[in-house]
């Protein structure tokens, strides 16, 4: 094709894809939460969705496809038309899973296009009060002594519930079993009952819970106190130096959504975490706006993926612990 065919198709393609752009979305919008309801990724896709809905005229209807450890409703979105008009609240458990997990039906940077990241929360690590310590360093002795004894909770495998208490493990040398529910909400439930001794949480959801004196917390998550737990220290403070894990969250698309699309989705949910009202909200319950273009947030979920491999291979994590 001659050069100026070649230029006139490549503007002609471009104009379209502005269009297509411009007049998106024209019909309701589905975001699909892989996890259960009432947990943080159904909490913040519910505040985005109402801010993408008033700024862009058309329903974003959130819909929760819990199971698989995020593979159900991530399948789903992956295989779904490349139209904007089905979308993924994500977390690091995806990335996670890159490594944790060996067969499944989609690899999440081929299948899926980064939108743009929301936010990220530190947790907080919990015990139920009948555990005898009071601190971590306590937690950990107790531990040591009992090899095997003490379990913790999590969401799921691969969630970040599950990987923090690993890398927990690893890096302060314990043996505690790891009790998977299928989602967060049984496995607080279960917690607060004394059914498991120990759990990481999101604080955003968990920290109603310490301030009542339902469980104590012994440690949060984060590289800095949290400042809705502002008296915990955090676990690298209180014992395990270095520590640093915490829960956060985005938005993907399936691989082949129009860049135009793309683009102005990430504008509107940059917008959107970004509200005054909205980081002042997150702020009281301990979560932070994230920014990037998507090209930094695939950059974020590549580094992202090899962090957590480096995990999975130290710890030993297997999808079925």
């Amino acid at each position: 094709m001659p050069l100026a065919l070649r230029a006139l198709a490549a503007l002609v393609a471009a104009a379209a894809g502005l269009a297509w752009g411009q007049a998106y979305p024209s019909k309701p919008v589905k975001i699909i939460v892989p996890f259960a309801a009432g947990g943080p990724a159904d909490i913040y896709a519910r505040v985005i969705g109402e801010k993408l809905q008033a700024a862009m005229g058309q329903p974003f209807v959130i819909e929760d496809r819990p199971g698989g450890g995020a593979l159900i409703g991530t399948d789903a979105v992956a295989k779904s038309a490349p139209d904007g008009y089905t979308l993924l609240m994500m977390s690091n458990t995806h990335t996670v899973n890159e490594s944790l997990l060996q067969n499944k039906p989609y690899t999440l940077l081929k299948d899926l296009v980064p939108v743009a990241p929301v936010n990220y929360s530190d947790l907080v690590m919990v015990i139920h009060p009948s555990v005898k310590a009071g601190t971590l360093q306590e937690f950990i002795a107790l531990a040591k002594a009992n090899p095997g004894k003490l379990n913790y909770a999590s969401s799921g495998p691969g969630t970040p519930y599950h990987m923090a208490g690993e890398l927990f493990k690893a890096m302060a040398g314990v043996d505690i079993v790891h009790v998977p529910y299928k989602g967060s909400a049984g496995a607080r439930t279960d917690i607060l009952g004394g059914q498991v001794q120990m759990m990481f949480d999101a604080i955003t959801t968990m920290a109603p819970n310490v301030r009542a004196g339902k469980l104590k917390a012994l440690g949060t998550s984060g590289k800095a106190r949290s400042t809705v737990l502002p008296e915990v220290p955090t676990v690298s403070e209180a014992g395990v130096p270095g520590y640093d894990a915490v829960i956060w969250l985005g938005i993907m698309a399936p691989t082949g959504t129009p860049k135009a699309i793309v683009d102005r989705l990430n504008a509107e949910i940059t917008k959107a975490a970004n509200a005054p009202e909205v980081k002042k909200a997150w702020a009281e319950q301990g979560a932070v706006a994230m920014s990037m273009t998507p090209d930094e947030f695939g950059h974020f979920l590549r580094e992202d993926i090899e962090k957590w491999a480096r995990v999975v291979k130290v710890s030993g994590a297997k999808p079925d612990q």
